[in-house]
């Protein structure tokens, strides 16, 4: 596996044009503009996947979040990342992410572009060890209330409000 500082990431502008390309590490150091893209996973309950991320991750280590993703690498499309990220990190293979809306995050020197989608997974999930450190379907109660007692990633914490709020 590949360091994921050197993963090469697009470079895009306040309106999303890519702009240039440039290793991650670099990325989140000098505060560039880049894309992610953030998958809500439900069961068929409706139960949302919410997991802890390991300690070793280079933004939020440790922290909650209730969407699987990432980074979209250089040239890749939001729509392939979103399938690429889901199957990574869930650790299944069929997963179909359905796009909802995107959304600019910024905050203090952090800046990318969310890209945010849905799908709903039937069946057993078996969490990549190098992104997932526990993991849970929690009902949106459950959720609303671990939102105030955990520590959720600030990005992760904002694409649910503003779902939320887009239903």
């Amino acid at each position: 596996m590949t360091n994921p500082a050197e993963e090469l990431l697009d470079v895009v502008d306040a309106q999303d044009r890519v702009i240039g390309t440039a290793p991650r590490g670099e990325v989140y150091r000098r505060g560039l503009t880049h894309r992610c893209v953030f998958v809500l996973v439900r069961d068929p309950q409706g139960r949302i996947f919410t997991h802890r991320r390991t300690d070793g991750k280079l933004f939020a280590p440790g922290a909650y979040d209730c969407f699987v993703g990432g980074v979209v690498g250089a040239g890749e499309t939001y729509a392939s990342a979103a399938v690429r990220e889901a199957e990574e990190e869930l650790g299944v293979r069929g997963v179909e992410p359905v796009p909802l809306f995107r959304f600019l995050f910024e905050q203090k020197r952090l800046s990318w572009w969310c890209d945010l989608y849905e799908a709903v997974w039937d069946g057993p999930v078996s969490p990549q060890v190098e992104e997932v450190a526990w993991h849970a379907w929690l009902t949106e109660a459950e959720l609303a209330e671990r939102l105030d007692e955990w520590e959720f990633v600030p990005d992760g914490r904002e694409a649910y409000r503003r779902y939320l709020a887009s239903r």
